[in-house]
């Protein structure tokens, strides 16, 4: 049985001088729209918003999800709301990692220091991992990314850093939120070790529930997808309903489509001009492609050190799309331009 999708489109800039129910707002956000493309199979057709009750159940449960504000997280002492885009700011301490690698290694004062920069420049949390996913990393020892990880950990928590550890093992999982951090982005989406949900789910922390077509062998193997969009869709939801069904609140499940993470370059545009769709899954959304290859495909193969632009490119996509978080490595300038893209939302919505 063909299972229907809905994707907002028609978005608008502000519903005033719109007929009532001719406008829904994307997840509580900024933004507004007026249409969905309808996706069953091969057909495609858009309909108003304010037709969708005749599309039956399943349609009604999208647009509820799309639709429903996000609920804020509750971390210690601090919140994390998500009626806008917030930057999460990568700190690799890693040897290896395909952007900065061996640039924060074995110096922990150092590494915590520029997390510290990265928050004094606009980052509402710190993604802080300790192993590399790049295609073709070897995996680490357990032991090895602990020690990495939990003293920088322990210094940006005690200076009121919100802090996210990129991991797939249970073992680190647990020695960093014993250190404080509040969340784990899990590349694997807790499927990469077997004992991943449990920890989650005793700890009660937030989890990011990263797409990968393998996410027990590394995340990058290619597959034929009959549609992208759809597919990674689709593998995300039940992902969602089995980790909920571990013990997990599904109020503190957040979703990344997983760019470049055993996509072509085709593939990976189709997410992203697809990304609205993903709201359907009623989390949050992160979404990391600063400064990955699809930027340098599309640039003259531009080198990993001169893909801003497009990495601000991708993040104002992003942005547009309603995507919650965005992961970047380049803190300020990323902050520069939400910034400015807020303040055009904003005089729109004035009516200015």
């Amino acid at each position: 049985m063909t299972s229907l999708h809905l994707r907002p489109v028609q978005f608008v800039d502000t519903p005033i001088g719109h007929p009532d129910g001719s406008v829904a707002r994307l997840a509580g956000g900024m933004q507004w729209f007026a249409a969905y493309e309808v996706i069953e199979g091969r057909d495609r057709r858009t309909v108003p918003v304010a037709d969708v009750a005749t599309l039956g159940a399943r349609a009604a449960h999208l647009h509820d999800a799309i639709t429903a504000p996000r609920s804020a997280l509750r971390l210690g002492e601090r919140t994390l709301r998500f009626d806008q885009p917030l930057v999460a700011g990568i700190l690799n301490i890693t040897p290896d990692s395909f952007s900065d690698g061996g640039k924060h290694v074995g110096d922990p004062a150092a590494a915590a220091a520029a997390g510290i920069d990265m928050a004094a420049a606009g980052a509402t949390m710190i993604d802080v991992g300790g192993e590399s996913t790049r295609p073709g990393a070897p995996a680490i020892w357990e032991g090895d990314e602990i020690a990495r990880l939990v003293p920088v950990v322990t210094r940006l928590t005690r200076a009121g850093a919100i802090v996210s550890v990129d991991t797939r093992k249970a073992g680190v999982m647990e020695a960093t939120l014993a250190a404080g951090a509040h969340l784990v982005n899990d590349v694997a989406a807790l499927l990469w070790d077997d004992r991943a949900l449990k920890v989650v789910a005793t700890s009660g922390c937030p989890v990011v529930l990263m797409h990968s077509p393998d996410p027990k062998d590394g995340g990058h193997g290619r597959i034929g997808y009959r549609d992208v969009v759809t597919d990674v869709f689709d593998w995300l939801e039940a992902r969602i309903a089995a980790v909920v069904a571990g013990g997990v609140d599904r109020a503190r499940i957040l979703v990344d489509p997983g760019i470049g993470f055993g996509k072509t370059l085709a593939d990976n545009l189709a997410l992203l001009n697809g990304l609205a769709l993903f709201h359907g899954l009623g989390c949050p959304i992160m979404l990391g492609a600063s400064r990955k290859r699809l930027i340098g495909a599309l640039s003259n193969e531009a080198p990993v050190g001169e893909r801003l632009a497009g990495s601000l490119a991708l993040a104002i996509k992003g942005a547009d799309a309603g995507v919650q978080i965005l992961r970047v490595h380049d803190v300020a300038e990323t902050v520069q331009a939400l910034k400015v893209w807020r303040g055009l939302r904003d005089q729109s919505l004035s009516g200015g």
